[in-house]
């Protein structure tokens, strides 16, 4: 099964970014995966890892009873998915996601100390969103 999850890491806002600091991604009538992924994330911040994240979004959207879950989580798995380095939260609206040692996420707003200071820190493994234009 694979995992989208990472310990003791930060993702930086991409470089393409035009965020200057952390922004509330837009409601729309039909929330965006941003939207979503910010609710989560800025509400409960490291209680989820990136695969609840990831797989709670794709239930949500894809309207799979709760009772499905657990198969179609192993499923869904079951091959590769996209981690969240290609967030909009971090391509697009200036987000650092912080990954701890047991994997759980929280999100900071670039500019933040708490995002300068993620950024300093050598003990992390440090990533990059990845950038929206090639």
């Amino acid at each position: 099964m694979h995992t989208t999850n990472y310990t003791n890491a930060f993702i930086a806002v991409a470089d393409d970014c035009k965020a200057a600091a952390g922004t509330v991604p837009p409601a729309k009538a039909e929330p965006t995966i941003a939207q979503l992924q910010f609710e989560m994330l800025h509400a409960n911040p490291y209680h989820y890892t990136s695969d609840e994240v990831i797989f709670s979004i794709y239930a949500l959207r894809n309207r799979i009873p709760e009772a499905e879950h657990a198969a179609r989580r192993a499923e869904f798995f079951a091959k590769g998915q996209p981690c969240l380095r290609s967030s909009p939260l971090g391509k697009s609206y200036g987000w650092g996601l912080h990954y701890d040692a047991e994997s759980r996420i929280a999100i900071y707003p670039r500019g933040s100390d708490e995002y300068e200071r993620l950024l300093a820190d050598a003990s992390l493994k440090q990533l990059k969103a990845m950038r929206s234009a090639k």
